[in-house]
């Protein structure tokens, strides 16, 4: 796994920020090593593939920070702005490509929320009043859950490459 240096003690915001980019990091390895075709295989009765679980990542990363945190209008998110649909990976785009909107995403989230302080609020029309607080551990939730479908889809995968 492409950790981040880890970080056990130290100041709240350094913590949330520390948890978030290793579970960043911990979905985007789900996915490393994936051949196109495996990154894409549905193994579950929905419309979750390891690579869609990444691309969604991305998505809420532009919903939260860029839309929610920043106040950019949908229109102006570096990305698609689809919701459910937000799994659907399209045909001309790669596990690289999917890996670098979500990275793009990403760098983008930790500028916008660098100088906000952690409990600065935001509205939100389906949930209200959150913090940015809020938004990390929403986001670490987030992401450590699909990090986990993602490595079962994974050690699903791994045992039809042995059969």
């Amino acid at each position: 796994m492409n950790v981040p240096t880890r970080i056990t003690d130290g100041p709240e915001r350094q913590m949330l920020e520390y948890m978030l980019d290793h579970t960043r990091a911990e979905l985007i390895d789900t996915v490393r090593g994936l051949s196109e075709t495996e990154s894409r295989r549905r193994l579950v009765p929905s419309m979750t593939t390891s690579i869609g679980l990444v691309k969604h990542a991305a998505f809420a990363e532009r919903k939260w920070f860029q839309h929610i945190l920043g106040g950019l209008p949908e229109s102006e998110c570096d990305g698609a702005m689809v919701g459910e649909d937000s799994f659907l990976v399209g045909d001309n785009e790669t596990v690289a490509d999917v890996i670098a909107e979500f990275e793009r995403a990403s760098n983008r989230a930790r500028k916008i929320a660098a100088n906000i302080d952690l409990d600065a609020t935001r509205g939100h029309p389906a949930v209200g009043t959150v913090s940015l607080r809020w938004i990390y551990l929403l986001m670490i939730q987030e992401f450590a859950r699909h990090a986990g479908h993602s490595d079962i889809l994974r050690e699903q995968t791994g045992a039809t490459r042995r059969t």
